[in-house]
């Protein structure tokens, strides 16, 4: 006996008396609206054929019936429904979502708000409004723990454990991220990062250019450019073997705290002192004392009150820009394509106790949570649920009219893929890529062989390797800095130094006694160092580099013209600028008379010299001299404590130890 044809919708099986069945039920939370046939009533499965089925003609009235009397022109109309009465009209079969997803729906939102103000504020923190001019062995400390977001990042604990083999103990928090992601799934996405929050913001903002009909729907299906993270995720993970963190460049809390830290908040700074200084013109008291208020306000809360400048920086805020506006194309483009730590959560997510369960049954096709999908991570029925896309923001439930999709602990698995959607071949050249990286940019000569002399790192930096191995990036240090001094490398320490902190003391100068750089490195590429330790106090003080002057651009030395201040500015103590007192003839500026050749007098002079013993590398006579191309006198990296090798005294080296 032939099988009775049973339908199928969306891959699963339907059952014939079921649908029978459901003809009578009721629906409470109102009328459905009309589904793609044009009939009011009970909708039915739109793939459940019942065949000669045509739409009933409407019956004749009896003859003996009578007319409908027509309405008198004199009775008054019913009175329209109170608006307070009116509800929304919801679409398909209008059943509401459950109220505790519409409570995590909001709940998310107060939290993405709440982390990012969080994250802007620490960043705004990360900064010394103070003063040196105290004890110079007096701590200086910041009060807020404004790293805490790095040391929550697990891609970044996981980097610096492979290319160490140790673990910073201030990278166990991200242990606890890790911890969530395991019961709830990738919340971090789309509940705490700034950087997601960020993308969130200004895809609202700026809305993608599919708008919200079928080039939506399709934006917002999982596609395979997704997977190039996890292979962005896979490289970075075995250069972080093989010795370098330069994962960093695409860790989204770094970008996030570098491109705004370092290009978002001084281009503010450079608008609003231009437009604060053009209020204070206006012969108006009360406009200049507001704008007054406005910019001390400014420097206590937001910003220093100089102005700071950063080396290349242009080309982090245009890259800021970029992807900010590469949502106009592909919605949440950095989290979809290009985030390792999406990807190193989404991998963690497989286990999580917290997840969706769908009906496929009742789905109608209305693709509702596909317009209001944030992972792309196929919520729609009839396909299986994307659990590492999944960003937790609980749209799609919300969304849904058919009470198809649901939340729960302990889902059902059977409609939920959780292991990452990679191609093998791509992934192991992915992991060459990266385990060629190394030696491809070592082998150059940027790091042994002719190794920059302007690649000043910060004090209590650890050994170049070392440093390789740990820095991530982040800008926190070059944030911090009181004096504008650190700035992120272009090609200066070679491609695998992009970005890390280098000092450049035309533009500022490294503080005697200032040690926040290290306070706020958040992997130990920078040592926490004291002050005592940083100035020598019973010990040999901390070097970054040593003074060296051009005789033929000093003006003592070149132009007879008396000049100290170098010498003026040397911090320690005792001074590492000396001056030799001399008496040297120098020319008179006006032809003598009659045409005679200018007349010659003498002039006292106190010519600079640097003790590479007590120079320490600041920078600060190279800030403060006068001439302004090229400075007279400049620091370079030769003599750092950090290394033993390069050096310029040969008793610092194994040279002249005694074996």
């Amino acid at each position: 006996m032939a099988q009775p044809h049973v339908p199928q919708h969306a891959g699963v099986r339907l059952d014939p008396a079921l649908l029978a069945n459901r003809a009578q039920d009721t629906y409470p939370h109102g009328e459905p609206i009309p589904w793609k046939t044009g009939r009011v009533g009970i909708v039915p499965a739109l793939d459940c054929v019942t065949p000669g089925a045509s739409a009933p003609a409407p019956a004749p009235a009896p003859a003996s019936a009578p007319a409908p009397a027509p309405a008198s022109a004199s009775a008054p109309a019913p009175a329209p429904a109170p608006a307070s009465k009116r509800s929304k009209k919801l679409s398909g079969s209008g059943i509401p979502p459950r109220r505790i997803a519409v409570i995590l729906k909001w709940a998310r939102r107060v939290a993405q708000v709440t982390f990012l103000a969080l994250f802007l504020y620490f960043l705004c923190q990360t900064a010394f409004r103070g003063s040196f001019a105290a004890r110079a062995d007096a701590p200086v400390r910041l009060p807020w723990p404004v790293e805490a977001f790095l040391l929550a990042d697990p891609f970044v604990a996981a980097m610096t454990a492979l290319s160490t083999h140790t673990v910073y103990r201030g990278l166990l928090w991200s242990v606890g991220l890790l911890a969530l992601t395991m019961i709830f799934g990738r919340v971090f996405c789309g509940w705490i990062c700034p950087f997601g929050t960020l993308h969130h913001f200004f895809a609202w903002l700026l809305p993608s250019r599919h708008g919200r009909g079928a080039s939506r729907v399709e934006a917002n299906k999982t596609h395979t450019y997704q997977r190039a993270k996890y292979y962005l995720l896979y490289g970075f993970l075995v250069a972080g073997v093989g010795g370098s963190a330069v994962g960093g460049l695409f860790d989204p809390i770094c970008i996030a705290v570098r491109s705004i830290g370092l290009g978002v908040i001084p281009g503010l700074q450079y608008l609003s002192h231009r437009a604060l200084s053009t209020a204070q013109n206006i012969p108006s008291r009360a406009v200049q004392s507001a704008a007054d208020h406005t910019q001390d306000w400014l420097a206590q809360a937001v910003w220093q009150s100089k102005q700071s400048y950063f080396h290349q920086t242009w080309f982090i805020v245009f890259l800021l820009i970029a992807v900010l506006f590469a949502n106009r194309f592909i919605p949440r483009f950095w989290c979809r394509v290009l985030c390792p730590l999406g990807a190193f959560l989404g991998v963690f997510s497989r286990f999580a106790l917290f997840g969706m369960t769908k009906d496929h049954a009742k789905c109608t096709d209305c693709n509702l949570c596909l317009v209001h999908c944030q992972g792309a991570d196929s919520p729609q029925g009839g396909v299986k649920w994307r659990q590492d896309e999944c960003h937790m923001c609980m749209n799609c439930e919300n969304a849904c009219p058919e009470d198809v999709i649901k939340f729960t602990f302990l889902p059902n698995r059977r409609s939920t893929i959780g292991v990452p959607d990679t191609e093998r071949r791509t992934a192991l050249a992915a992991v060459g890529a990266g385990a060629m990286f190394l030696p491809a940019a070592r082998v150059a000569d940027s790091l042994d062989a002719n190794y920059h002399p302007k690649v000043i790192r910060p004090p209590g930096a650890v050994e170049e390797r070392a440093f390789l191995e740990r820095c991530i990036r982040c800008a926190e240090c070059m944030k911090v800095c009181p004096n504008n001094a650190l700035h992120p490398a272009f090609f200066e320490a070679g491609v695998e130094g992009l970005w890390t902190p280098i000092l450049i003391a035309r533009i500022g100068y490294c503080e005697y006694s200032c040690v926040l750089c290290g306070q706020v490195c958040p992997t130990g590429a920078i040592q926490k160092i004291s002050e005592t330790e940083k100035m020598g106090m019973g010990q040999q003080p901390i070097k970054i580099g040593t003074a060296f002057y051009d005789h033929g651009r000093c003006l003592p030395w070149s132009m007879q013209t008396p000049c100290i201040v170098c010498e003026e500015f040397c911090p320690t103590s005792p001074k590492a600028i000396w001056v030799e007192e001399v008496d040297a003839p120098v020319r008179d500026s006006k032809p003598g008379v009659d045409g005679a050749p200018p007349a010659f007098k003498t002039v006292h002079l106190q010519r600079p010299h640097v003790d590479p013993s007590l120079c320490v590398g600041c920078g600060a006579c190279e800030k403060v001299c006068p001439v302004q191309d090229q400075p007279a006198v400049y620091v370079t990296s030769v003599g750092e404590t950090r290394s033993r090798t390069n050096v310029i005294l040969l008793e610092n080296t194994n040279y002249n130890q005694k074996s």
